[in-house]
């Protein structure tokens, strides 16, 4: 009980200092649902910042987010926590511009305020705007910071399809990407003799791959002598933290496996030959900025909008399926030594046509953070 009161004080501590900001300083407000988001916020607060030196307002919903400790030079932070003190903060929030990851603004408990703030959505992942999504997630923004031509696509079709008004949607990039990019890691990783590694990265939910299948997943990796690191989606670990705790202690003494879950995960990304996913978006992170493929295991789709079809539109991820790797049906689950060790081996072949692809479906590879950027400024100098 007293952990809960103190935890809701700080909170109220936090939104309480965000408000004796003064209004003319309220310019630029960044909102994080979770320490792992910083990285889609990263590209562009360092561009705001080499560029414009523009002071940013960083409110987060995670308690333990290492910018409540450590603010970054230009940023002041406040921690506000997932319940009732972030529906107050929303329901008041007096600034210029917001800038967020998180969804379905005006559909439950977090609204719009009522005075004249900018909202705009900042894309967390490639996917299309809706299969996975409700359908209403995006209506309520007024600018959309786009990855790429899907996401102008599918908007306008909803906007025209309903009637809505049309949004600013800016053709923006995906930062995410362009960090992975930076790396300079394209193309099949160094192996030094030591065996291809799989990264097993899959989405959450009832069809999700782990929720699913499990141990038969991992296991004819590693019989087939591969290396193999699970890095389950965090919703899965929040919601079934059984069946991850079975892998675990299934291999606590194979060293050829290993789970991670830390927020970032950027080094099992790295050091990865290949990545077996199902409707994750991970997946095209990982194959449009490593250039490596991609095994999709051919769970049910991961449906949040059961109209989505009505649109007309085929999502992205379901087109992309043909292009960055293979599909296996569930029923060959066994066969995934094999299919891993033999896609390694043609990696090479992989990398011209997934550098095209590429350049056709994602704007601005890396220089979305300076797009993103320079229209933020414009927004608070209207």
């Amino acid at each position: 009980m007293f952990t809960a009161l103190r935890k809701m004080l700080r909170e109220w501590r936090g939104l309480q200092a965000f408000k004796r900001i003064p209004r003319e300083e309220r310019t630029l407000v960044f909102y994080s649902e979770g320490r792992g988001y910083w990285t889609y916020f990263e590209p562009i607060y360092k561009a705001l910042q080499a560029g414009h030196e523009a002071p940013i307002l960083y409110v987060t919903s995670a308690e333990n987010d290492p910018l409540l400790e450590k603010p970054l030079p230009g940023m002041r932070s406040f921690y506000i926590g997932e319940g009732s003190m972030r529906t107050l903060f929303f329901a008041t929030l007096d600034a210029d511009v917001l800038l967020m990851t998180m969804p379905d603004l005006q559909s439950f408990h977090i609204k719009r305020s009522p005075f004249s703030v900018h909202y705009v959505y900042l894309h967390h992942s490639i996917v299309s705007t809706h299969m996975i999504y409700r359908a209403a997630a995006f209506d309520h923004f007024d600018s959309i910071l786009c990855v790429g031509p899907h996401h102008v696509q599918e908007t306008r079709a909803r906007e025209q399809q309903l009637g809505l008004p049309q949004k600013a949607l800016i053709e923006h990039g995906y930062g995410r990407l362009d960090t992975i990019l930076d790396s300079g890691r394209q193309g099949p990783p160094d192996r030094n003799g030591e065996p291809v590694q799989v990264l097993v990265a899959p989405t959450w939910g009832e069809n999700g791959l782990i929720e699913r299948h499990g141990l038969d997943v991992i296991k004819p990796l590693i019989d087939a002598g591969l290396r193999v690191v699970l890095r389950p989606h965090p919703r899965t670990r929040k919601l079934h933290p059984e069946i991850l705790d079975k892998i675990a202690a299934y291999y606590v003494n194979e060293p050829r496996f290993r789970l991670d879950e830390d927020a970032d995960a950027t080094t099992s990304l790295l050091d990865s030959d290949i990545m077996l996913s199902d409707w994750s978006g991970a997946a095209l992170e990982f194959s449009l900025g490593l250039e490596r493929p991609i095994i999709f295991a051919d769970v049910p789709r991961k449906v949040l909008n059961p109209e989505y079809a009505v649109l007309g539109i085929e999502p992205i991820e379901v087109q992309a399926r043909e292009h960055l790797g293979v599909v296996v049906t569930t029923d060959k689950l066994a066969q995934l030594g094999n299919i891993a060790d033999t896609m390694a081996a043609d990696s090479k072949k992989w990398q011209t046509a997934l550098n095209d692809a590429r350049q056709c479906w994602i704007y601005n590879s890396g220089q979305s953070g300076e797009t993103a950027a320079a229209y933020l400024i414009s927004l608070i100098k209207q």
